[in-house]
């Protein structure tokens, strides 16, 4: 597995790292918490040492079953987890907040740090400034090694970056959704920012698996992901024909395809995708070793630069998820 450095950081992890988010909620019925954790590490087998987790999955129960599953082999992986605090704080009333939030993660996770600490979200109400100087407390601390933001703007990346530099960014990138090429991105280039894509197979859309016939149940975010809408299932069609073309061309699959895509595009960006079956986290690792000339990744671009996207997904949208039976 190829390794990257995570913009001007010291922090090195595999090219395509595993989000554990689905072995607890988010898409439907899952795997017992025993094949959840023979999975992730599995997945340390096949070379990825980058594995995402947060407070809010599960109401911890995510960060348990990462914890249990990479105890193993804890100095040999990256963790990062996330947190979410929202309302109107003071500067010192937020640090103490942060604090007792990373103590409950690292609790969970077994460890006495954490080499990524995100900010879910960034909620208008709470400068960012004011959560770069805790983070800068805690770095100092070594209670985590490096911080970063998820689904930031471009300009409070900026703001917090200036009092303490952040490692990354994550936000959703795929294909299917490239609104942060347009001034995140390069921000991140810029200041030395590592990107970390979640989503980057937009749900599993980009696999090539997914029909208009599709059932989802239960805690399953496609159920009111508006890409998987029939119709826009349907309306997307082309895309997924130029992807599996490519594919065929390649002797690849329009997963690998869309992943290579993307490692292809900056060698600041990691991809993270999810999965809960051994052959699709082989899949999906497997992409790293997938290279794109220049004029094949040209290619993909003129083919894509035609192509509308149909539908896409939004954190009010998945909101709805708890008012359906």
């Amino acid at each position: 597995m190829q390794k990257r450095k995570l913009g001007e950081s010291n922090l090195e992890v595999s090219a395509v790292g595993l989000g554990a988010m689905g072995f607890s909620h988010g898409y439907g019925p899952g795997v017992s918490g025993d094949e959840a954790i023979n999975l992730m590490r599995n997945a340390f087998d096949l070379g990825c040492t980058f594995y995402d987790t947060a407070e809010g999955y599960a109401a911890g129960e995510n960060e348990r079953l990462v914890g249990r599953a990479l105890a193993p082999i804890r100095d040999q992986v990256v963790i990062a987890t996330k947190f979410f605090i929202g309302g109107h704080l003071s500067r010192a009333q937020l640090g103490r907040e942060i604090r007792a939030h990373l103590d409950a993660s690292l609790a969970r996770l077994g460890t006495d740090h954490v080499e990524l600490y995100y900010q879910h979200r960034v909620p208008d109400s709470i400068p960012v400034e004011d959560v770069a100087a805790a983070m800068g407390g805690l770095i100092a601390e070594g209670k985590i090694l490096g911080w970063g933001q998820s689904q930031a703007t471009g300009e409070q990346i900026r703001r917090a970056h200036a009092v303490t530099p952040l490692t990354a960014i994550q936000s959703e990138y795929s294909i299917m959704e490239r609104m942060f090429e347009k001034d995140v991105i390069p921000v991140c280039e810029k200041l030395g920012i590592g990107f970390v894509a979640f989503s980057p197979l937009a749900s599993g859309f980009l696999s090539g698996k997914v029909t208009a016939n599709g059932t989802y149940t239960g805690d399953d975010v496609r159920r009111v992901i508006t890409r998987f809408h029939k119709d826009n299932i349907r309306a997307n069609q082309p895309l997924l024909d130029v992807i599996t073309a490519f594919a065929k061309e390649k002797g690849a699959t329009p997963a690998q395809i869309s992943l290579a895509w993307m490692l292809h595009k900056k060698d600041f960006i990691v991809p993270i995708p999810g999965s809960r079956k051994i052959e699709r986290i082989e899949e999906n690792l497997g992409a790293a070793d997938i290279d794109l000339t220049e004029g094949e990744f040209e290619r993909i671009e003129a083919e894509l630069a035609k192509i509308e996207i149909h539908g896409n997904r939004t954190d009010e949208d998945i909101a709805k998820l708890r008012d359906l039976d």
